[in-house]
């Protein structure tokens, strides 16, 4: 059978960088939150099937966040990191939903409200049914140094890549990874643990991460407009 294409978004974090009274992921983009905006891009995909946001059972905002959709399900199996978080909505979505092992997951943060779907079916597109998956990031161009108490070096950067999401692999072998990788910051991480090699598609700058008050001043320029 055609394999089908979900995104899962990990919600349960509070993004403490932001120094915000919410959740990051409960901020407000320009009259939605950061959380809707994420979604949105993903409805907007006709090649995604369905949406899992996955919250911590004692979630106080979801409800408000976000517009009920039928193409969208929020899982109540939030962990105490983000591979726990992404590790308890792929078993959910294993054992009680209609999708199978070689159906592919996008796993996105939920506070990057900037990926569009063009990115979303560049990533899809390009991966194909490559069996190591990949994820969208971005080439570094800034010139690299590593600090230490005692030298200061420059780091040669033509190999040097910024991880973003979504990152893309088959449902049945994510799980896997998440089981045998667990000091991993992100899925392909673990997918690299087990002897993969995730394909790297460039993403772009408008995709980067809510981590500080600065980020967002720049996403609310993206959607100014709109």
């Amino acid at each position: 059978m055609k394999p089908k294409y979900i995104a899962l978004i990990p919600a349960a974090g509070v993004g403490a960088r932001m120094a915000a009274s919410i959740p990051k992921q409960y901020l407000d983009l320009a009259g939605k939150s950061v959380l809707q905006r994420t979604v949105d891009c993903f409805l907007s995909s006709q090649q995604i099937d369905h949406i899992f946001v996955v919250v911590s059972a004692e979630d106080a905002f979801i409800d408000a966040a976000l517009v009920a959709n039928e193409k969208l399900t929020i899982l109540n199996g939030g962990g105490e990191t983000r591979r726990d978080t992404v590790q308890n909505g792929l078993e959910i979505i294993r054992k009680y939903s209609h999708y199978q092992d070689h159906d592919w997951v996008l796993v996105h943060d939920a506070a990057r409200p900037g990926l569009t779907p063009d990115l979303v079916n560049k990533l899809i597109e390009a991966i194909g049914d490559d069996v190591n998956g990949g994820i969208l990031a971005l080439p570094v161009v800034d010139t690299v140094k590593r600090q230490t108490e005692k030298t200061l070096e420059t780091i040669d950067r033509t190999q040097l890549w910024l991880a973003q999401t979504p990152q893309m692999f088959r449902l049945d072998m994510l799980i896997r990874a998440l089981e045998m990788a667990i000091e991993v910051t992100d899925e392909s991480s673990a997918m690299e643990a087990l002897g993969y090699r995730p394909k790297l598609v460039e993403g772009t700058m408008r995709n980067r991460k809510l981590t500080v008050p600065e980020d967002l001043e720049f996403l609310q320029l993206i959607y100014k407009d709109l």
